[in-house]
């Protein structure tokens, strides 16, 4: 298990133990994000690896032969890891202690070109109606990632991202007046006449005040017994 500590130094703390013995370490990790120079991919795809855990597969090395297996079936070479996620940030449930079990990892692959028909096909409506069933879905092509990595092709999701339009940011000018452009201040507001509103806000509250001890007062004076 993984715990994540923020400090004062930049950077994250992790923090992991030992279930059985209670052994714990810690390591800081200095983290650089650079943006990606051609920008977001336009085509995404999403697998779930039930064989693995996520520090299973943070190392590049392991990314690297994610990516081998992932150019298999959507035939091109352009891709890159974006995101990798354990499957229990998704509400995935903790697995049993048992030798084999994984928590599982969602890794996103983004690429710029468009996906595979085996991939089309693997998440088409047929194939999300068979899985549905418990069925297999539909796969025309040979699964690259056996028998290193299970993917369960029924939680396979494909995106395909559009750049969104940015907005243009302020032009900044010089500074300087142009000639004859001499700063004209707003027009005097006219005063308002706050004067009603004040007087209903002050009389009203003190009539009503007025009316219940009128009303307190004459049921405790008047009211009395052989009054």
């Amino acid at each position: 298990s993984w715990h994540l500590w923020g400090g004062s130094l930049p950077g994250l703390q992790v923090l992991a133990y030992n279930r059985h013995t209670y052994e714990t370490v810690a390591q800081r990790l200095i983290v650089t994000v650079i943006p990606a120079p051609g920008g977001e991919p336009p085509y995404q795809g999403e697998f779930l690896v039930g064989n693995r855990n996520v520090e299973e597969l943070l190392p590049a090395a392991a990314q690297e032969m994610f990516l081998q297996a992932t150019a298999g079936v959507w035939d091109q070479d352009d891709l890159h890891v974006i995101n990798i996620t354990s499957a229990l940030d998704r509400g995935g449930r903790v697995p049993l202690p048992i030798e084999g079990r994984k928590e599982g990892v969602y890794v996103k692959v983004g690429s710029g070109s468009a996906f595979s028909p085996c991939l089309v096909s693997a998440a088409s409506p047929q194939s999300r109606f068979r899985c549905s069933l418990g069925q297999q879905p539909l796969a025309s092509c040979y699964d690259t990632f056996a028998p290193h990595f299970a993917i369960r092709w029924c939680n396979l999701t494909l995106l395909q991202v559009w750049p969104s339009p940015t907005a243009p940011g302020p032009v900044w000018g010089s500074g300087v007046l142009e000639e004859g452009g001499d700063f004209q201040p707003p027009t005097e507001v006219p005063p308002r006449d706050l004067l009603p509103g004040y007087l209903v806000t002050l009389l009203v509250p003190l009539a009503v005040a007025v009316l219940l001890c009128l009303l307190l007062g004459h049921l405790m004076c008047c009211r009395r017994e052989g009054v």
